[in-house]
Protein backbone atom coordinates (compact mmCIF):
# COMPACT_ATOMS: atom_id res chain seq x y z
CA UNK A 1 0.00 0.00 0.00
CA UNK A 2 0.96 3.51 -0.35
CA UNK A 3 0.33 7.15 0.63
CA UNK A 4 -1.68 7.75 -2.76
CA UNK A 5 -3.92 4.38 -1.43
CA UNK A 6 -4.51 5.81 2.13
CA UNK A 7 -5.89 9.19 0.46
CA UNK A 8 -7.70 7.24 -2.05
CA UNK A 9 -9.76 5.63 1.57
CA UNK A 10 -12.21 7.97 2.09
CA UNK A 11 -12.01 7.02 5.88
CA UNK A 12 -8.38 7.67 6.50
CA UNK A 13 -8.54 11.06 4.29
CA UNK A 14 -11.19 12.24 6.29
CA UNK A 15 -9.48 11.72 9.55
CA UNK A 16 -6.31 13.28 8.32
CA UNK A 17 -8.75 16.08 7.26
CA UNK A 18 -9.42 16.44 10.90
CA UNK A 19 -5.70 16.27 11.66
CA UNK A 20 -4.66 18.83 9.40
CA UNK A 21 -7.06 21.45 10.71
CA UNK A 22 -6.44 20.74 14.35
CA UNK A 23 -2.33 20.57 13.67
CA UNK A 24 -2.46 23.88 11.80
CA UNK A 25 -4.23 26.21 14.82
CA UNK A 26 -1.96 24.39 17.75
CA UNK A 27 0.88 24.87 16.04
CA UNK A 28 0.10 28.60 15.65
CA UNK A 29 -1.17 28.88 19.10
CA UNK A 30 1.86 26.98 20.39
CA UNK A 31 4.54 29.77 19.16
CA UNK A 32 2.44 32.50 19.88
CA UNK A 33 1.37 31.74 23.35
CA UNK A 34 4.47 32.05 25.12
CA UNK A 35 5.57 34.91 22.90
CA UNK A 36 2.10 36.29 24.15
CA UNK A 37 2.58 35.64 27.90
CA UNK A 38 6.16 37.66 27.48
CA UNK A 39 4.87 40.43 26.01
CA UNK A 40 2.21 41.14 28.82
CA UNK A 41 4.24 40.25 31.14
CA UNK A 42 7.98 40.76 30.84
CA UNK A 43 8.58 37.51 32.63
CA UNK A 44 10.70 34.44 30.90
CA UNK A 45 9.28 31.90 33.59
CA UNK A 46 5.62 32.65 32.73
CA UNK A 47 6.47 32.41 29.18
CA UNK A 48 8.08 28.95 29.68
CA UNK A 49 5.00 27.96 31.60
CA UNK A 50 3.10 27.71 28.59
CA UNK A 51 4.79 24.69 28.17
CA UNK A 52 4.53 22.95 30.84
CA UNK A 53 0.80 23.63 30.57
CA UNK A 54 0.27 21.77 27.69
CA UNK A 55 2.61 19.28 28.08
CA UNK A 56 1.61 18.21 32.18
CA UNK A 57 -1.55 16.40 31.33
CA UNK A 58 0.82 14.05 29.40
CA UNK A 59 1.70 12.98 32.78
CA UNK A 60 -1.93 11.66 33.10
CA UNK A 61 -2.64 9.62 29.88
CA UNK A 62 -2.98 6.41 31.31
CA UNK A 63 -6.11 8.09 33.49
CA UNK A 64 -7.31 10.12 30.22
CA UNK A 65 -6.99 7.05 28.16
CA UNK A 66 -9.69 5.01 30.66
CA UNK A 67 -11.58 7.85 30.12
CA UNK A 68 -11.50 7.60 26.24
CA UNK A 69 -12.08 3.80 26.08
CA UNK A 70 -15.72 4.46 28.07
CA UNK A 71 -16.78 6.46 24.87
CA UNK A 72 -17.17 5.69 21.24
CA UNK A 73 -13.93 7.45 19.77
CA UNK A 74 -16.04 9.57 16.90
CA UNK A 75 -18.98 11.11 19.08
CA UNK A 76 -15.43 11.80 21.69
CA UNK A 77 -13.49 13.26 18.81
CA UNK A 78 -16.29 15.54 17.72
CA UNK A 79 -17.25 16.64 21.76
CA UNK A 80 -13.68 17.27 22.73
CA UNK A 81 -12.94 19.57 19.27
CA UNK A 82 -16.35 21.34 20.27
CA UNK A 83 -15.53 22.55 23.60
CA UNK A 84 -11.95 23.26 22.86
CA UNK A 85 -13.36 25.57 19.90
CA UNK A 86 -16.15 27.31 22.48
CA UNK A 87 -13.51 27.57 25.09
CA UNK A 88 -10.74 29.21 23.09
CA UNK A 89 -12.62 32.56 22.07
CA UNK A 90 -12.16 33.22 26.23
CA UNK A 91 -8.37 34.29 25.37
CA UNK A 92 -9.99 37.38 23.96
CA UNK A 93 -10.28 38.61 27.76
CA UNK A 94 -6.41 38.33 27.59
CA UNK A 95 -5.02 41.82 27.30
CA UNK A 96 -2.80 42.33 30.45
CA UNK A 97 -0.52 40.55 32.57
CA UNK A 98 -3.21 40.40 35.09
CA UNK A 99 -5.34 38.01 33.22
CA UNK A 100 -2.81 35.87 31.76
CA UNK A 101 -3.61 32.85 34.50
CA UNK A 102 -6.86 32.72 32.26
CA UNK A 103 -4.79 31.72 29.02
CA UNK A 104 -2.82 29.14 31.30
CA UNK A 105 -5.74 27.53 32.22
CA UNK A 106 -7.13 27.25 28.77
CA UNK A 107 -4.00 26.28 27.53
CA UNK A 108 -3.84 23.72 30.24
CA UNK A 109 -7.48 22.51 29.03
CA UNK A 110 -5.97 22.31 25.63
CA UNK A 111 -3.45 19.67 26.60
CA UNK A 112 -6.36 17.61 28.69
CA UNK A 113 -8.05 17.52 24.99
CA UNK A 114 -4.80 16.50 23.33
CA UNK A 115 -4.20 13.95 25.75
CA UNK A 116 -8.01 12.91 25.34
CA UNK A 117 -7.86 12.93 21.48
CA UNK A 118 -4.72 11.15 21.39
CA UNK A 119 -6.42 7.87 23.27
CA UNK A 120 -9.53 8.59 21.27
CA UNK A 121 -7.73 8.53 17.69
CA UNK A 122 -5.67 5.56 18.51
CA UNK A 123 -8.72 3.71 18.88
CA UNK A 124 -10.55 5.06 15.77
CA UNK A 125 -7.77 4.19 13.34
CA UNK A 126 -8.25 0.63 14.51
CA UNK A 127 -11.75 1.04 13.26
CA UNK A 128 -11.24 3.37 10.42
CA UNK A 129 -8.76 2.30 8.79
CA UNK A 130 -7.58 -1.04 7.21
CA UNK A 131 -4.99 -2.87 9.05
CA UNK A 132 -2.66 -3.11 5.59
CA UNK A 133 -2.52 0.97 5.38
CA UNK A 134 -1.75 1.87 9.02
CA UNK A 135 1.77 1.83 8.23
CA UNK A 136 1.26 4.43 5.78
CA UNK A 137 -1.39 6.35 7.46
CA UNK A 138 0.28 7.13 10.32
CA UNK A 139 3.59 8.08 8.47
CA UNK A 140 1.68 10.26 6.84
CA UNK A 141 0.00 11.86 9.79
CA UNK A 142 3.46 12.54 11.05
CA UNK A 143 4.38 14.64 7.67
CA UNK A 144 1.11 16.30 8.11
CA UNK A 145 1.74 17.08 11.45
CA UNK A 146 5.57 18.58 10.66
CA UNK A 147 4.34 19.95 7.49
CA UNK A 148 2.06 22.26 10.14
CA UNK A 149 4.81 23.04 12.17
CA UNK A 150 6.54 24.81 9.22
CA UNK A 151 3.82 26.31 8.31
CA UNK A 152 1.57 27.68 10.56
CA UNK A 153 4.02 29.23 13.25
CA UNK A 154 4.39 31.79 10.45
CA UNK A 155 1.14 32.49 10.14
CA UNK A 156 1.21 32.26 13.59
CA UNK A 157 3.18 35.16 14.58
CA UNK A 158 1.96 36.98 11.32
CA UNK A 159 -1.45 37.64 12.78
CA UNK A 160 0.24 38.28 16.78
CA UNK A 161 1.99 41.28 15.14
CA UNK A 162 -1.57 41.96 13.00
CA UNK A 163 -4.36 41.88 15.56
CA UNK A 164 -2.70 40.29 18.72
CA UNK A 165 -3.04 37.36 20.29
CA UNK A 166 -6.65 36.89 20.58
CA UNK A 167 -6.77 36.84 16.48
CA UNK A 168 -4.79 33.50 17.27
CA UNK A 169 -6.96 31.73 19.50
CA UNK A 170 -9.94 32.78 17.37
CA UNK A 171 -8.06 30.72 14.60
CA UNK A 172 -7.43 28.03 16.46
CA UNK A 173 -11.02 28.15 17.56
CA UNK A 174 -12.23 27.54 14.16
CA UNK A 175 -9.92 25.08 13.47
CA UNK A 176 -10.38 22.76 16.49
CA UNK A 177 -15.02 23.78 15.19
CA UNK A 178 -13.94 22.27 11.50
CA UNK A 179 -12.12 19.34 12.89
CA UNK A 180 -15.42 18.33 14.97
CA UNK A 181 -17.18 18.68 11.54
CA UNK A 182 -14.08 16.49 9.68
CA UNK A 183 -14.58 13.97 12.40
CA UNK A 184 -18.50 14.25 12.13
CA UNK A 185 -18.35 13.15 8.83
CA UNK A 186 -16.28 10.29 8.88
CA UNK A 187 -18.28 7.17 8.36
CA UNK A 188 -16.80 4.42 10.58
CA UNK A 189 -18.40 1.40 12.10
CA UNK A 190 -16.91 1.16 16.24
CA UNK A 191 -18.18 -1.61 18.70
CA UNK A 192 -20.17 0.15 21.39
CA UNK A 193 -17.49 0.01 24.58
CA UNK A 194 -16.82 -1.89 26.78
CA UNK A 195 -19.01 -1.63 30.07
CA UNK A 196 -16.91 -0.53 32.90
CA UNK A 197 -15.72 -3.07 34.75
CA UNK A 198 -14.35 -2.78 38.18
CA UNK A 199 -13.15 0.91 39.87
CA UNK A 200 -11.28 3.63 37.38
CA UNK A 201 -8.08 2.47 39.03
CA UNK A 202 -8.74 -1.02 38.09
CA UNK A 203 -9.43 -0.22 34.91
CA UNK A 204 -6.37 2.51 34.54
CA UNK A 205 -3.79 -0.42 35.77
CA UNK A 206 -5.47 -2.89 32.96
CA UNK A 207 -3.91 -0.38 30.40
CA UNK A 208 -0.73 -0.45 32.08
CA UNK A 209 -1.06 -3.74 32.04
CA UNK A 210 -1.46 -4.57 28.86
CA UNK A 211 1.08 -2.64 27.80
CA UNK A 212 3.80 -4.28 30.09
CA UNK A 213 2.62 -7.67 29.40
CA UNK A 214 3.93 -7.41 25.70
CA UNK A 215 7.08 -7.63 25.38
CA UNK A 216 7.34 -6.15 21.56
CA UNK A 217 5.22 -2.79 22.88
CA UNK A 218 7.35 -2.84 25.95
CA UNK A 219 10.97 -2.23 23.61
CA UNK A 220 9.03 -0.11 21.11
CA UNK A 221 7.69 2.28 23.69
CA UNK A 222 10.67 2.39 25.99
CA UNK A 223 12.75 3.20 22.52
CA UNK A 224 10.41 6.06 21.70
CA UNK A 225 10.61 7.08 25.33
CA UNK A 226 14.79 6.91 24.97
CA UNK A 227 14.32 9.11 22.02
CA UNK A 228 12.31 11.53 23.15
CA UNK A 229 14.80 12.17 26.15
CA UNK A 230 18.12 12.31 24.08
CA UNK A 231 16.10 14.51 21.77
CA UNK A 232 15.54 17.05 24.78
CA UNK A 233 19.02 16.42 25.98
CA UNK A 234 20.72 16.95 23.07
CA UNK A 235 18.03 19.67 21.32
CA UNK A 236 19.21 22.02 24.82
CA UNK A 237 22.60 22.01 22.99
CA UNK A 238 21.56 23.78 20.04
CA UNK A 239 21.89 27.44 20.90
CA UNK A 240 25.25 27.04 22.72
CA UNK A 241 26.18 25.35 18.97
CA UNK A 242 24.79 28.18 17.05
CA UNK A 243 26.77 30.66 19.16
CA UNK A 244 29.55 29.25 20.25
CA UNK A 245 30.50 26.62 17.16
CA UNK A 246 28.79 28.20 14.10
CA UNK A 247 29.36 31.75 15.44
CA UNK A 248 25.75 32.51 14.58
CA UNK A 249 23.01 34.93 15.72
CA UNK A 250 20.30 32.80 18.33
CA UNK A 251 17.91 33.19 15.60
CA UNK A 252 19.79 31.01 13.71
CA UNK A 253 18.04 27.75 15.76
CA UNK A 254 14.93 28.38 13.44
CA UNK A 255 16.93 27.78 10.58
CA UNK A 256 18.15 24.49 12.29
CA UNK A 257 14.65 23.11 13.11
CA UNK A 258 12.78 24.28 9.79
CA UNK A 259 15.65 21.91 7.75
CA UNK A 260 14.68 19.19 10.17
CA UNK A 261 11.07 19.73 9.73
CA UNK A 262 11.63 19.27 6.31
CA UNK A 263 13.43 15.99 6.92
CA UNK A 264 10.21 14.92 9.07
CA UNK A 265 8.19 15.36 6.33
CA UNK A 266 9.93 13.31 4.04
CA UNK A 267 10.01 11.08 7.20
CA UNK A 268 6.36 10.67 7.22
CA UNK A 269 5.91 10.07 3.86
CA UNK A 270 8.67 7.32 3.43
CA UNK A 271 7.73 5.77 6.42
CA UNK A 272 4.99 2.79 5.50
CA UNK A 273 7.01 1.63 2.56
CA UNK A 274 10.25 0.92 5.15
CA UNK A 275 8.01 -0.49 7.56
CA UNK A 276 6.84 -2.85 5.03
CA UNK A 277 10.50 -4.00 4.51
CA UNK A 278 11.34 -4.70 8.26
CA UNK A 279 10.28 -5.74 11.27
CA UNK A 280 9.24 -3.08 13.91
CA UNK A 281 12.14 -3.20 15.82
CA UNK A 282 14.55 -2.96 13.30
CA UNK A 283 12.28 0.10 11.69
CA UNK A 284 12.59 1.61 14.85
CA UNK A 285 16.53 1.30 15.88
CA UNK A 286 17.29 2.58 12.15
CA UNK A 287 15.32 5.56 13.64
CA UNK A 288 17.34 5.28 16.35
CA UNK A 289 20.70 5.02 14.74
CA UNK A 290 19.52 7.95 12.24
CA UNK A 291 18.99 10.10 15.08
CA UNK A 292 22.34 9.26 17.04
CA UNK A 293 24.40 9.99 13.73
CA UNK A 294 22.37 13.27 13.13
CA UNK A 295 23.43 14.15 16.92
CA UNK A 296 26.74 13.18 16.23
CA UNK A 297 26.81 15.21 13.59
CA UNK A 298 26.27 18.39 15.60
CA UNK A 299 29.76 18.23 17.04
CA UNK A 300 31.29 19.39 14.02
CA UNK A 301 31.10 22.89 13.81
CA UNK A 302 30.54 23.18 10.01
CA UNK A 303 27.53 24.43 8.39
CA UNK A 304 26.77 21.81 5.99
CA UNK A 305 26.77 19.14 8.33
CA UNK A 306 24.73 20.66 11.03
CA UNK A 307 21.91 20.79 8.42
CA UNK A 308 22.83 17.11 7.22
CA UNK A 309 22.46 15.85 10.82
CA UNK A 310 19.46 18.02 11.26
CA UNK A 311 18.11 16.00 8.35
CA UNK A 312 18.64 12.90 9.93
CA UNK A 313 17.38 13.71 13.08
CA UNK A 314 14.54 14.75 11.45
CA UNK A 315 14.09 11.81 9.79
CA UNK A 316 15.11 9.26 12.64
CA UNK A 317 12.75 10.60 15.38
CA UNK A 318 9.44 10.26 14.38
CA UNK A 319 10.42 6.84 13.07
CA UNK A 320 11.11 5.50 16.71
CA UNK A 321 7.51 7.14 17.81
CA UNK A 322 5.80 5.78 14.78
CA UNK A 323 6.96 2.20 15.18
CA UNK A 324 6.03 2.54 18.81
CA UNK A 325 2.38 4.12 18.38
CA UNK A 326 1.47 1.83 15.17
CA UNK A 327 2.80 -1.11 16.91
CA UNK A 328 0.57 -0.63 19.48
CA UNK A 329 -2.85 -0.51 17.48
CA UNK A 330 -1.66 -3.32 15.83
CA UNK A 331 -0.85 -5.78 19.29
CA UNK A 332 -3.62 -4.43 21.13
CA UNK A 333 -6.96 -5.31 22.08
CA UNK A 334 -9.77 -2.42 20.66
CA UNK A 335 -11.30 -1.97 23.75
CA UNK A 336 -7.92 -1.34 25.85
CA UNK A 337 -6.23 0.80 22.69
CA UNK A 338 -7.31 4.28 24.40
CA UNK A 339 -5.41 3.36 27.59
CA UNK A 340 -2.61 1.74 26.23
CA UNK A 341 -2.07 4.36 23.81
CA UNK A 342 -2.16 6.68 26.34
CA UNK A 343 -0.02 4.61 28.48
CA UNK A 344 2.55 4.54 25.72
CA UNK A 345 2.18 8.81 25.39
CA UNK A 346 3.25 9.30 28.98
CA UNK A 347 6.67 7.23 28.48
CA UNK A 348 7.06 8.57 25.12
CA UNK A 349 6.43 12.68 25.84
CA UNK A 350 6.09 12.74 29.35
CA UNK A 351 10.30 12.92 29.83
CA UNK A 352 10.29 15.90 27.56
CA UNK A 353 10.04 18.57 30.11
CA UNK A 354 12.35 16.86 32.51
CA UNK A 355 15.42 16.24 29.71
CA UNK A 356 15.27 19.99 28.26
CA UNK A 357 16.16 21.25 31.91
CA UNK A 358 18.47 18.73 32.75
CA UNK A 359 20.32 19.28 29.24
CA UNK A 360 19.97 22.88 30.34
CA UNK A 361 22.24 22.10 33.21
CA UNK A 362 24.56 20.07 31.33
CA UNK A 363 25.41 23.18 28.74
CA UNK A 364 26.04 25.11 32.10
CA UNK A 365 28.68 22.66 33.39
CA UNK A 366 30.47 21.29 30.52
CA UNK A 367 31.21 21.42 26.69
CA UNK A 368 27.94 21.44 24.33
CA UNK A 369 30.14 18.99 22.04
CA UNK A 370 30.67 16.28 25.44
CA UNK A 371 26.59 16.40 25.78
CA UNK A 372 25.86 16.10 21.90
CA UNK A 373 28.64 13.18 21.73
CA UNK A 374 26.87 11.76 24.91
CA UNK A 375 23.52 11.80 23.39
CA UNK A 376 24.29 10.02 20.24
CA UNK A 377 26.39 7.61 21.96
CA UNK A 378 23.37 6.58 24.19
CA UNK A 379 20.78 6.54 21.46
CA UNK A 380 23.14 4.23 18.87
CA UNK A 381 23.28 2.01 22.60
CA UNK A 382 19.55 2.07 23.20
CA UNK A 383 19.56 0.90 18.99
CA UNK A 384 21.66 -2.41 20.26
CA UNK A 385 19.99 -3.48 22.83
CA UNK A 386 16.43 -2.86 20.95
CA UNK A 387 17.77 -5.62 18.32
CA UNK A 388 19.50 -7.42 21.10
CA UNK A 389 17.03 -9.84 21.67
CA UNK A 390 13.96 -11.10 19.82
CA UNK A 391 10.80 -10.71 21.99
CA UNK A 392 8.18 -13.17 22.49
CA UNK A 393 5.30 -12.90 20.60
CA UNK A 394 2.10 -11.08 22.67
CA UNK A 395 0.04 -13.30 24.78
CA UNK A 396 -2.35 -12.70 27.69
CA UNK A 397 -2.73 -9.47 29.50
CA UNK A 398 -5.47 -8.37 27.26
CA UNK A 399 -2.75 -8.41 24.61
CA UNK A 400 -3.52 -9.20 21.08
CA UNK A 401 -1.30 -12.20 18.95
CA UNK A 402 0.72 -10.77 15.71
CA UNK A 403 -1.74 -10.58 12.94
CA UNK A 404 -1.95 -13.95 10.70
CA UNK A 405 0.68 -14.22 8.82
CA UNK A 406 3.35 -12.04 10.66
CA UNK A 407 5.75 -13.10 13.56
CA UNK A 408 6.55 -9.68 15.91
CA UNK A 409 10.39 -10.26 15.21
CA UNK A 410 10.38 -11.85 11.48
CA UNK A 411 10.33 -9.44 8.17
CA UNK A 412 7.30 -9.80 6.67
CA UNK A 413 5.27 -7.43 3.37
CA UNK A 414 2.85 -7.31 5.97
CA UNK A 415 2.93 -3.41 7.42
CA UNK A 416 2.48 -3.42 11.36
CA UNK A 417 -0.31 -1.57 12.28
CA UNK A 418 0.08 7.17 17.00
Amino acid sequence: MSVREVLRDRGAATYLGGVLVSGFGDSAMMLVAGVWVKTLTGSSSLAAAVNACLWAPTLFGPLLGTAADRFRRRPLLVAVNAVLAVLLPALLAVRAGGDVWLLLVVLTAVGVGSVLCDAAQAGLVVSAVPAELRGDFNGLRMTVNEGMKLLAPLAGAGLFVRWGGGAVAALDAVTFALAALAFAALRVREQPPVPPAGSWREQTAAGVRALRGNPLLVRLVGAGGAALLLSGVSSAATYALVDDGLHRPPAFVGVIYAVQGAGSVVAGIAAGAVMRRMPERVFAAAGLLLFSAGVGMRVVPSLPTVFCGAVAIGIGLPWVVVAAFTAVQQHTEPALVGRVAAAAGTVVFGPTALATGLGAGLVALADYRIQLAGSAAAGALTAWLLLLRRPRPAGRDGNLPAPRGRDTGAKSPTPPGR
